[in-house]
């Protein structure tokens, strides 16, 4: 289990403290459409963190071409209908590239600045010179108005439950998911960005905004900084 990270309830768990029976269970949500919406038709695309195919099993049906990467074999057994990839995503290096690289769950926000570095490098590594990388960072409130839930009309409840601050810039964050038969519990950290910082970060990894996908700036899609914008920024 990674340092700061930890999960309860039924089942296997992975090294960040995701439940693989609870991913199992979450519905799919506007995630595939606003990808769908950023790249073109029929795209390669390559999913960091992939979990158990929440997103990539719409993907797939949208006829995009998937290669799904995730660091835990029970994930991965559960995805259908995409090429997978048994890596930790910092390590990860298939020798090609992507019409766009999907870095979602809020992977960006890892506490760990190295770990961050080390995704953003990945996703870099992989974009092809006329691809985007799309990246889902956390809302502007996530850390504040604590305690809060959402019941899902499906019938769960998700209650984030704290964000308690953890040194230089770091939260523990608690999250509970409760079902009628079952209730799931996860502990990570985070580092909360504002927009300026992350931007800061695309741009230490030689990445740009292209442009915000959504009105609350959560989803974002980037670029390669071209060869000319590293000599504008001296």
């Amino acid at each position: 289990m990674r340092t700061g990270h930890q999960g309860t309830g039924p089942g296997p768990t992975t090294p960040d403290g995701c439940a693989v029976e609870l991913y199992t269970r979450l519905p799919v949500g506007p995630e595939p459409d606003i990808i769908a919406s950023a790249v073109p038709a029929g795209a390669r695309l390559l999913e960091l963190g992939c979990g158990v195919g929440r997103m990539t099993h719409p993907l797939v049906e949208r006829g995009f071409r998937v290669t799904a990467v995730d660091e835990s074999p029970e994930m991965l057994e559960h995805v259908r209908g995409a090429r997978t990839v048994l890596s930790p995503i910092e390590d990860l290096d298939l020798g090609e590239t992507f019409d766009a690289v999907v870095l979602a769950s809020f992977l960006v926000h890892a506490g760990d600045e190295e770990i961050r570095r080390g995704l953003l490098r990945t996703c870099l590594r992989h974009v092809a010179e006329n691809g985007c990388v799309l990246i889902q960072r956390e809302g502007e409130d996530f850390h504040t108005d604590l305690p809060r839930e959402r019941v899902d009309p499906s019938g769960f409840t998700v209650r984030i439950v704290s964000s308690e601050p953890v040194g230089e810039g770091v939260r523990s964050v608690r999250a509970e998911y409760l079902f009628p038969d079952a209730t799931w519990t996860q502990t990570f950290r985070a580092r909360p960005l504002t927009k300026e910082q992350f931007e800061e970060a695309l741009g230490e990894a030689g990445l740009r905004v292209d442009r915000y996908l959504t009105e609350d700036r959560m989803w974002v899609r980037a670029v390669p900084v071209a060869e000319g914008e590293w000599l504008v920024g001296g």
